[in-house]
C-alpha cells in the first residue's frame, strides 16, 4: 500500500544564497524521492502477503493491516522523541485529505473488485501513477516534461500487461464499477498531490492517526457487510508483515517521498510495485513466466528510467 517535516524542496533551493549550500536542495529532493521509492518496493510485497494471509475478507483484512501498522507507527514515536501526541496533531483539511485517502481508496478500491471483472478494475485503478505525473504539473515551481509522460506512459503500458495476463477483459460490469474504479485513481493520485501541496502544515507524524482511524472505518464495514474470518497457520505473521510494512511503514515512506521528493519521478516509478509484486508472486509458485511478463519489465523499467533522468544525474553546484 509510511520523518521529516520540511516543505517541498523548491523552498528548500530558495535559501540556497543565504549560508545554504547550493547542492543541498538537490540533495534532500534526492533523498525525499529515495524514501519515496521504498515505499513503491514495500507495496510490491502486497499481493504476495495478501496471498499469504488467507481467506480473510477485504475490509476486515485491511481494518486489521491498518491497526498494526498504526501501533506500530505509535509506538515508534518516543523512539524518535516524539511524543504520542504527535501522531494527531493535524488540521481538519489534513485529517480529511489524509483519512479520505487512506479509506476512501480502499472502500472504492474493494468495491470496484466486487463490480466489475478484476482486470478490467485494475486496469482503471492503476490510471493513479500517471495521473500523479500529470497533475504534478499543478505544483508550485514543479515543470512536467516530456520524458516524465512518456514514462509513466511506458509505465502504464507495462503494467497493462501484467493485468491482462491474468485473464481476459470481461466487459460490461456496472455504472457504478466503472465509477468507483476511476474514483480509485483519482483519489490516490489527488491525496498524493494534496499531500504536497499542505506538507508544510502537516507533519508526517499525522500519518499515524490516519491509519489508526482508517482501521477503524475498515473493521467497523467489514463487520457489518462481511463474514467474519481469521487468519489460519502462517496467516497470521503474514499479516503482521503487511500491517508493519506495505501498510505501516510504507505510508510513511511515502509521505515523505510526496512531500520532499520529485513527485514526478515517483509517479512513473509507481508501476514497478505491480511488476515486482508479480516476480515475487512467481517465485512463490502462483504466477506463471511468459513473454508478456518480460515485456512488461522492459517497458515499466525502461519507463521508469526514463522520467528517473534527475534522479541519477550528479546534482550540480
Amino acid at each position: 500500500m509510511s520523518i521529516s517535516e520540511t516543505g517541498p524542496s523548491v523552498r528548500t533551493i530558495g535559501t540556497a544564497g543565504r549560508g545554504r549550500h547550493p547542492d543541498t536542495g538537490a540533495a534532500s529532493r534526492r533523498a525525499g524521492t529515495l524514501v519515496g521509492l521504498g515505499a513503491i518496493l514495500l507495496w510490491a510485497t502486497l499481493a504476495p502477503l495478501g496471498v499469504a494471509v488467507g481467506g480473510v475478507p477485504p475490509f476486515l483484512l485491511t481494518g486489521a493491516a491498518f491497526l498494526i501498522g498504526g501501533l506500530f507507527l505509535l509506538l515508534a514515536l518516543p523512539l524518535r522523541g516524539r511524543p504520542l501526541a504527535a501522531g494527531f496533531r493535524a488540521s481538519p483539511v489534513a485529517w480529511a485529505i489524509g483519512v479520505g485517502g487512506f479509506f476512501g481508496y480502499h472502500a472504492v478500491y474493494f468495491s470496484a473488485l466486487q463490480l466489475l471483472p478484476p482486470v478490467d478494475a485494475l486496469l482503471v485503478i492503476n490510471l493513479w501513477p500517471l495521473l500523479i505525473v500529470l497533475f504534478s504539473a499543478l505544483l508550485p515551481g514543479e515543470r512536467l516534461l516530456p520524458r516524465h509522460l512518456i514514462g509513466a506512459l511506458l509505465g502504464l503500458a507495462g503494467t497493462s500487461l501484467i493485468v491482462l495476463g491474468r485473464g481476459e477483459l470481461g466487459g460490461g460490469g456496472s455504472l457504478g464499477g466503472w465509477a468507483c474504479a476511476l474514483a480509485a485513481a483519482l483519489i490516490w493520485s489527488g491525496y498524493s498531490i494534496l499531500n504536497r501541496r499542505f506538507a508544510a502544515s502537516t507533519p508526517s507524524e499525522a500519518v499515524v492517526g490516519f491509519c489508526l482511524v482508517t482501521a477503524l472505518l475498515s473493521l467497523a464495514t467489514g463487520l457489518l457487510v462481511e463474514p467474519p474470518a481469521l487468519p489460519v497457520g502462517w496467516g497470521w505473521p503474514a499479516l503482521l508483515l503487511l500491517g508493519l510494512g506495505p501498510v505501516g511503514l510504507a505510508f510513511l515512506l511515502w509521505d515523505r517521498g510526496t512531500k520532499t521528493g520529485d513527485i514526478r519521478i515517483l509517479g512513473a516509478a509507481a508501476y514497478a510495485g505491480p511488476l515486482i509484486g508479480t516476480l515475487l508472486l512467481l517465485l512463490m509458485g502462483r504466477a506463471e513466466p511468459s513473454w508478456r511478463l518480460l515485456l512488461a519489465a522492459v517497458l515499466i523499467v525502461g519507463g521508469s528510467l526514463l522520467a528517473s533522468g534527475d534522479l541519477l544525474r550528479r546534482p550540480r553546484a
